[in-house]
């Protein structure tokens, strides 16, 4: 398809830069995409639409401070390297900007405590890192390593929380599941408490997720893979849900990668960990999600193309045209859509 049919006009001031003060207060457009239907609530609002029986999927991947800058050996070349997938032993494959003077065996500086060697050099800006370190290498990416927020946001975010969801566990990811930014604690006792499932999987955000598509023809856009798990509990109880017709919902864009990637793996839910690259655009047929809550997503990306093929191109860009003419916040710190039939 060409990639200008998922453009949309939006006025720079409704990009959000920062998160709302309290989460569950954005808005929430509440979609009925069988009926063609929107309404305008608060996200709060949200249990209001969940039944007893629902299975909620979040995905608690946490962000890790994966921007650093640093200083090349020998030319003391300015070098900034985002981290996007731990590749193992210490090597990480990065996004390094000024890309052209990072070749193999090239070493970068960070500070006293760490740098990195080239290893390989592969296209677009990507390089394979070998890092090597003194003491917790975590614990050297929180003292001096920054939040890598999206190049729309351009103010600073006064606490690194505010750009993880309350259930962020498993460090690894490049982005946020910004999707989850609306949930509390409180909602999902609230949520527990009204008879709905909630399970957690892991997909850690990397290129896949953020990288703009530069095709005209969106056949042509190449996903890069991330890595996902799936444990057998939660296998066992998204079988169980899809058994008994129960909805399945899931939060975030994110989570609809890494259960459509699974199911479509072995034709229903399995403990799994792998890389996906699954692109998902008009003309896909879903199997495994019923229900979507994610944000209001950036033009001519892989994710309004998922969202799309969840609910129709022209109603998605229909419901995006309302938005905007209502003023809901856009991308990442945003508002929020719920999805459902």
């Amino acid at each position: 398809m060409d990639i200008e049919l998922f453009n949309y006009d939006l006025p720079e001031e409704l990009i959000a830069q920062s998160p709302s003060k309290e989460r569950d207060h954005c808005k929430l457009l509440v979609v009925n995409k069988t009926n063609k239907t929107y309404e305008d609530k608060y996200f709060y609002d949200i249990i209001d639409y969940l039944s007893f029986g629902d299975v909620l999927v979040r995905n608690n991947t946490k962000v890790i401070p994966a921007r650093l800058f640093g200083i090349k050996e020998v030319t003391n070349a300015h070098v900034e390297v985002l981290l996007l997938k731990d590749l193992g032993n210490d090597i990480y494959e990065c996004l390094v900007g000024n890309a052209k003077a990072i070749k193999v065996d090239s070493v970068i500086n960070f500070n006293n405590k760490l740098k990195a060697r080239c290893i390989k050099v592969k296209e677009e800006g990507i390089r394979i890192l070998k890092f090597e370190y003194q003491g917790i290498f975590f614990e050297i990416l929180d003292e001096i390593g920054n939040m890598p927020l999206p190049p729309y946001i351009h103010e600073k975010i006064k606490d690194k929380n505010d750009y993880q969801t309350v259930y962020a566990k498993k460090e690894g990811s490049a982005a946020a599941p910004t999707a989850g930014f609306h949930f509390t604690n409180e909602l999902f006792n609230k949520i527990k408490e009204k008879g709905i499932e909630v399970y957690d999987v892991t997909l850690n955000i990397g290129l896949a997720t953020f990288r703009p598509v530069k095709v005209k023809d969106t056949s042509e856009h190449i996903m890069h893979s991330e890595y996902y798990e799936i444990s057998n509990d939660v296998a066992i109880a998204l079988n169980k849900a899809k058994k008994e017709k129960r909805r399945i919902i899931a939060i975030g864009t994110t989570v609809v990668r890494t259960l459509e990637s699974n199911f479509n793996k072995f034709n229903e839910f399995k403990e799994d960990k792998d890389n996906t690259s699954i692109f998902i655009s008009p003309g896909y047929q879903y199997k495994a999600v019923d229900a979507l809550i994610t944000n209001f997503h950036l033009p001519k990306s892989t994710l309004i193309m998922l969202v799309s093929a969840f609910m129709g191109r022209e109603f998605t860009l229909e419901c995006y045209k309302h938005a905007v003419k209502e003023k809901y916040r856009f991308f990442s710190f945003g508002d929020s859509m719920f999805i459902h039939s």
